[in-house]
């Protein structure tokens, strides 16, 4: 499997994603990696309908996403991974599915949150995962839309939960 774009956005598939992540990625596959979707059959068949014409979208925990990246059936396709959270993320990552690059896109406001940014807001788990990511030597390339500079989120986490 060939990865051409992991991102961090809670919206998952929408306008942005649609018009705009999905062609920098060039991708002839979504994979959308989350428990919580993965187990919501409503959601998952909105995300599917809302996918970008031409792309396949497939939804799945970390276990199938980890089983499908190593399954050589799939060696030649082109992917783009979604997350809504930094700790699938990890868990793919040291699952064995080298993502060298995070983007993180939007993680939304909600009880339990710090904003750390306009359109990011993490809570401990969030902020541990990402310091986790980090020492891997994984690229967090924290930009809402593909124009805006790249923002160290290191940086934004320090300032807003102190340093680790």
């Amino acid at each position: 499997m060939i990865i051409k774009l992991a991102r961090i956005d809670d919206r998952l598939i929408h306008g942005q994603v649609t018009t705009v992540w999905s062609k920098e990625a060039n991708a002839n596959r979504i994979i959308i990696v989350s428990q919580e979707v993965f187990n919501d059959p409503i959601r998952k068949q909105l995300l599917k309908q809302a996918s970008p014409p031409g792309m396949k979208v497939n939804i799945v925990d970390v276990e199938k996403a980890i089983a499908v990246f190593n399954n050589p059936k799939y060696n030649d396709e082109t992917v783009f991974y979604l997350f809504t959270n930094p700790s699938e993320a990890l868990a793919l990552i040291e699952g064995g599915v080298p993502i060298k690059t995070l983007n993180i896109g939007g993680m939304q406001f909600k009880d339990g949150k710090k904003q750390i940014t306009k359109a990011v807001s993490l809570n401990e788990k969030d902020v541990a995962a990402f310091r986790k990511l980090a020492k891997l030597n994984v690229n967090l390339d924290l930009r809402v839309v593909k124009t805006d500079p790249t923002t160290n989120i290191l940086t934004k986490i320090d300032e807003t939960f102190g340093p680790e």
